[in-house]
């Protein structure tokens, strides 16, 4: 079984979406207690007075509910959208419909511009997006397990990762939400530590 990193990128060379790769066995390696990293999450973003939107397709608000468990959520969660049919991405995040006509709805750059989409139609801070396939059947080319998660924050920064999971359906779905809180958390965390050194000149 390989573990690793690896750009995911579309068609074009240089794609919108600059992805990370990791496959994960059946419990998804490195990954955050999903709880205290959506309560990790919550806390950076309440510090900041920032809020959160969520977009989802194969976890089907399993994000927004792992959220939403924190105590106190309500500070800084502005809500979610579940767009599990292939048109409501398009519909309702517009995600854009020649991409999802070209590639389906499993694809590095839907996922960014679902998590795009998700933080300008909630009017959020940030945004976070899953889509993948967890199975039974392959969907839009892809074996069951590729996943991507994408989150996009104030000011351009954003991140989309790719994951190749296994185990069955419900095991997937759940690996899918640490995936999104750890990336989620990541970027949160980078981006206090690039404004550190910003206010510090470097040092």
């Amino acid at each position: 079984m390989n573990s690793g990193t690896e750009a995911a990128h579309g068609p074009q060379e240089g794609a919108e979406a600059a992805a990370e790769a990791r496959t994960a066995a059946p419990g998804y390696p490195g990954a955050s207690d999903t709880p205290r990293g959506a309560a990790r999450a919550l806390e950076a973003l309440a510090r900041r007075g920032q809020t959160l939107a969520v977009a989802e397709s194969l976890t089907g608000g399993l994000v927004a509910g792992a959220l939403t468990a924190v105590p106190g959520a309500s500070r800084c969660f502005r809500g979610s959208v579940t767009a599990y049919a292939t048109e409501l991405k398009s519909l309702v995040l517009g995600v854009d419909g020649a991409l999802l006509a070209t590639r389906g709805a499993v694809d590095a750059d839907v996922a960014r511009q679902m998590a795009q989409g998700v933080r300008r139609v909630l009017g959020a801070d940030w945004g976070i997006a899953t889509t993948g396939v967890a199975g039974p059947d392959p969907q839009d080319g892809q074996p069951v397990g590729t996943v991507y998660v994408a989150v996009e924050g104030p000011g351009g920064e954003g991140n989309v990762r790719r994951l190749a999971l296994h185990g069955d359906r419900d095991r997937i779905r759940r690996d899918s939400v640490t995936a999104a809180v750890d990336l989620l958390l990541s970027e949160l965390t980078e981006n206090a530590r690039a404004k550190d050194t910003e206010h510090h000149g470097g040092i």
